[in-house]
């Protein structure tokens, strides 16, 4: 009919996981494999968008180090756009995209432009790096309680955002996101907050990857001990006395060093 308006297409904010394929949930994988459009993080792996069908568009929107390819304004104006095209879009997006993932913004703009749009779940890269690197974020007799904070807050320039700082003595478990360039100024401030220098520190990087690596240490030690491993970004830093616990039950680690000990998991 003349005049009639062309449907509004649907968006998926999805989760695709901390960085192993086989991470991604049966949820998101059928989004993908639907998706006219995708736009897709810096840490979402080139096989992974291979289960997008070959007629959809990939768009990178990725940021890394503070290095945008484009900014949020221009991907949610984006994503918007692309959904009044009729178009089913996937915004793909490494762990979860509700934490520190600004998945929540991305929904909103959805929301006030009267777009439909669903959330779909992921493993959040603290999970993903907990379990691989053998940390228990919670453990029976030594930590009932977690926090998950970030380090680049929305004004964060060249110092972290360290509003959270009081909540490390409240908590036996913190989980810092995107705190590797400050590392030695985090670990400085949480010792001057009240926490023991000798308080155990592990930092995984790259986590669930074949790239992984973990390294222990303390307060007092780890900035120094993660220079000298020459660690990668991304990191992800776990505060708590279940870092000591990667020591006995890191068996990915064991894995790398010996592939018969656990097979890897098939690919979906």
């Amino acid at each position: 009919m003349k005049g009639t308006a062309k449907p509004t297409g649907k968006v998926f904010i999805v989760g695709a996981g901390p960085g192993a394929d086989d991470l991604i949930t049966l949820r998101a994988l059928r989004a993908l494999r639907q998706a006219d459009v995708v736009l897709y993080d810096a840490l979402i792996s080139a096989d992974l968008l291979d289960q997008a069908a070959e007629s959809a568009e990939c768009i990178f929107v990725g940021k890394r180090c503070g290095s945008h390819s484009m900014k949020q304004e221009e991907i949610t104006r984006l994503i918007v756009s692309k959904a009044r095209e009729g178009k089913t879009v996937v915004r793909l997006k490494g762990g979860d995209p509700l934490i520190f993932g600004r998945g929540g913004e991305e929904a909103l703009a959805c929301a006030e432009a009267g777009v439909d749009f669903e959330i779909i779940p992921g493993v959040s890269a603290a999970l993903g790096a907990a379990c691989f690197a053998g940390i228990p974020l919670t453990h029976r007799g030594v930590a009932s309680s977690v926090a998950f904070v970030t380090a680049h807050g929305a004004h964060s320039g060249k110092s972290p955002d360290l509003s959270w700082i009081n909540v490390a003595r409240a908590v036996d478990t913190l989980v810092i996101f995107m705190g590797s360039t400050w590392l030695g100024e985090i670990t400085d401030a949480l010792i001057k907050s009240g926490l023991p220098g000798s308080r155990p520190v592990g930092v995984v990087s790259h986590a669930t990857c074949e790239a992984q690596k973990t390294v222990l240490g303390t307060l007092d030690t780890i900035a120094g001990l993660v220079a000298e491993a020459r660690l990668e970004t991304p990191m992800l830093i776990v505060v708590g006395e279940v870092a000591r616990l990667s020591e006995a039950l890191n068996w990915f680690k064991r894995k790398q060093e010996d592939p018969c000990v656990i097979a890897p998991p098939a690919s979906p």
